[in-house]
């Protein structure tokens, strides 16, 4: 009798074995060792192979588009490199050494290298895109700097696809006003960040086109799209907006409502700025019986429908007065420029130094503060602000640093250095870290020398520089590069006073190396990215 033909274990048969083991079950007659099944497996491998059928071959990759953009200059280039290839350590601690951080500066190359409208090298483009994808902050920078490139890899790659999401269109060109029929389309039949970049970009070109456009859909448009386009309109915002904004302040969508009113209460001429005018004016007055005039404050007693309708909140958040609520929206909204008719003819200044009657004065200054904010009105900005040497660190009305800081943003670059300048000097540095990050880059020299000055303070005083870690970085990234010099006399470790703490003037000294290293090395990173001069030809000199 012929011996039966030997069926070879299928893939199955192999898997159970491995995962029960050997000895509980052979997948081979007559052979229980695991290297037989190892060697079966193997086979096993093979046929499967030789049996699949060979697919379709993929189509070929579109080449990336050409970037017109001129090259980096190639010490840049060898800088770019360097910057993405450092990583921020893994050590904890306060101590941070000499060196400069790379990745700290790479935010600020990237914005002067996009200011000159340069092109990266095409071997730095996946580096870029994953330091873009570590750090949030840096992606609108690199996209800008990594351009249509940028988006061809992320097409490729799921790790970069935040770039495809972060770009509206994808990279696709928007159409402009040549295209009035594009314009259209992509306006009803585009996807929605598409939608949001176009009537972005029109809204900076033609702001009445744009409004047209957003009301030629608004009534069939949702709720939270119909808030993203409505903030778009803060952009040109004029009095010609005023009678689409009047007709949003009825939408169904409180959100929308209250963004209507705010931005119409940024219209000083609106006619919501004048409803809000009187009803505020009817809560705050001058009693000119008292031997110094004070203002008195009549909070609403309610909020009726027409003040719901101009954007006012009826509820107040936990732990907030209904009454003081209501104030504070009415004020905040109200058009500062009435103020002084109402109350005797009155400067800001003279009107911020009024005593206010039943401890209404917070209340009523910081509606103020924000009223100066809205409507980047600098001269009530300025009063509230009062002198940066007064006493608490404070002006009269602001109530926190963070309203200091908003005010300050409503001033011309220049007096805004100045005033936290004349702050730090008075007040020294553990309450400036938020008042400097609304200062203009490179910080003015004024406000540098303040700073350094400052930072020379605390090291006599003994302290450890970390406690002023956050200020420290500030300065590396943003003091002017000429200040270096300035550091110089610092490197030396002084004599530590009696209450010190441990060891603070070398940490110190080490901090203003670093300092100092950064600042140079920022000069040459900015030398680095200036075009190079073409030379001129020689005038032939005589023979």
């Amino acid at each position: 009798m012929p011996h039966a033909q030997r069926i070879p274990p299928t893939w199955q048969d192999l898997l159970t074995a491995a995962l029960l083991g050997t000895d509980r079950r052979t997948p081979t007659a007559g052979q229980a060792h695991p290297t037989a099944l190892l060697d079966a497996a193997a086979a096993e491998t093979v046929r499967r192979r030789a049996g699949l059928r060979p697919g379709p071959a993929a189509p070929r990759l579109e080449p990336a588009p050409a970037d017109p953009r001129p090259r980096l200059p190639a010490p840049a280039a060898r800088r770019l490199a360097l910057l993405l290839a450092d990583r921020p350590g893994a050590g904890g601690g306060g101590r941070r050494g000499s060196a400069p951080d790379l990745m700290e500066l790479l935010p600020q190359w990237l914005a002067a290298a996009n200011a000159h409208g340069f092109a990266p090298p095409a071997e730095t483009l996946p580096a870029l895109l994953d330091a873009a994808r570590a750090r949030t902050d840096l992606r609108p920078a690199v996209l800008e700097f990594a351009g249509s490139r940028a988006l061809w890899l992320a097409r490729l790659n799921p790790d970069w696809r935040f770039a495809l999401r972060a770009t509206p269109g994808a990279g696709a060109s928007l159409p402009g006003p040549e295209a009035p029929d594009r314009v259209t389309a992509l306006w009803r039949e585009g996807l929605f960040a598409e939608r949001v970049a176009l009537l972005a970009g029109l809204r900076a070109r033609d702001p009445d086109a744009a409004r047209t456009l957003l009301s030629a859909t608004w009534p069939t448009e949702r709720a939270e799209d119909r808030l993203m386009f409505l903030d778009s309109l803060r952009t040109g915002l004029g009095p010609r907006d005023e009678p689409f904004l009047e007709q949003a302040l009825a939408d169904r969508s409180r959100n929308v409502r209250a963004t209507a009113a705010e931005l119409l209460s940024a219209l000083p001429g609106s006619a919501l700025a004048a409803r809000m005018a009187v009803r505020a004016g009817a809560c705050v007055a001058l009693d000119p019986t008292r031997d110094t005039p004070t203002l008195v404050v009549e909070a609403p007693h309610e909020c009726d429908a027409a003040m719901e309708r101009d954007g006012v909140a009826p509820k107040a958040p936990s732990g907030r007065g209904e009454r003081s609520w209501w104030l504070g929206q009415l004020v905040e909204a109200a058009p500062l420029a009435a103020w002084p008719a109402r109350l005797g003819d009155r400067t800001p200044e003279e009107i911020v130094a009024l005593p206010v009657a039943d401890d209404w004065m917070s209340e009523l200054h910081a509606a103020w503060c924000r009223a100066a904010v809205r409507q980047r009105d600098a001269a009530w900005s300025r009063a509230l602000l009062g002198a940066p040497s007064a006493p608490g660190a404070g002006g009269p009305g602001a109530v926190s640093l963070a309203e200091r800081a908003k005010l300050l943003g409503t001033l011309p670059v220049d007096e805004r250095a100045g005033w936290v300048a004349g702050f730090i000097a008075a007040h020294g540095l553990s309450e400036a870290f938020q008042l400097l990050g609304v200062c203009a880059v490179p910080w003015a020299a004024p406000l540098g020398r303040a700073v350094v000055d400052a930072l020379n303070i605390a090291r006599d005083a003994g302290s450890y520089p970390w406690s002023f870690s956050g200020v420290m970085g500030l300065a590396e990234r943003c003091l002017d590069p000429a200040e270096a010099v300035r550091l110089d006399g610092l490197l030396t470790t002084p004599d530590e006073p009696e209450d010190a703490s441990p060891g603070a003037g070398g940490y110190w000294t080490e901090a203003f190396q670093r300092l100092g290293t950064t600042l140079r090395l920022r000069a040459v990173m900015a030398a680095e990215l200036r075009p190079a001069e073409p030379m001129t030809p020689q005038e032939p000199g005589p023979e």
